[in-house]
C-alpha cells in the first residue's frame, strides 16, 4: 500500500512533537512512534475505519487525543490529509485533498 501525505502533515506532526517534547522529554518521540504505527494499521486495512464525511475516513490514536483523517485514493494507495486534536472543530481539514 502506497501512503501519500498532504504537504501540511509534516508541519502538523512537528508542532505536535515539539509540544509533547516540551511537556516531557521523550514524549514527542512516543507520539511520532504511535502515529507511524497507526498509519501502518490504516494501510493494512483502510476500509476498517469509520467514514467521517464523503470519502474521508478517520482513525483515532490510542494513547494521544488525535485523529488521523485519510482518503482511499485507489486499491493500493491512501492519502493522509489531516492530523488534528480531537477538540478541534469537526470540519477542520475535511476539505483538504
Amino acid at each position: 500500500m502506497r501512503i501519500d501525505y498532504h504537504p501540511a502533515i509534516a508541519d502538523e506532526l512537528e508542532e505536535i512533537r515539539e509540544h509533547y517534547e516540551a511537556c516531557s522529554p521523550g514524549l514527542g518521540s512516543d507520539f511520532v512512534d504511535e502515529f507511524e504505527r497507526q498509519i501502518l494499521m490504516i494501510a493494512a486495512m483502510p476500509t476498517r475505519w469509520m467514514v467521517a464525511s464523503g470519502d474521508i475516513r478517520r482513525s483515532l490514536m490510542k494513547r494521544f487525543p488525535y485523529v488521523i483523517l485519510f482518503r482511499i485514493v485507489s486499491d493500493d494507495s491512501i492519502r493522509v490529509t489531516v492530523v488534528k486534536h480531537e477538540r478541534r472543530h469537526p470540519a477542520f481539514g475535511l476539505f483538504r485533498r
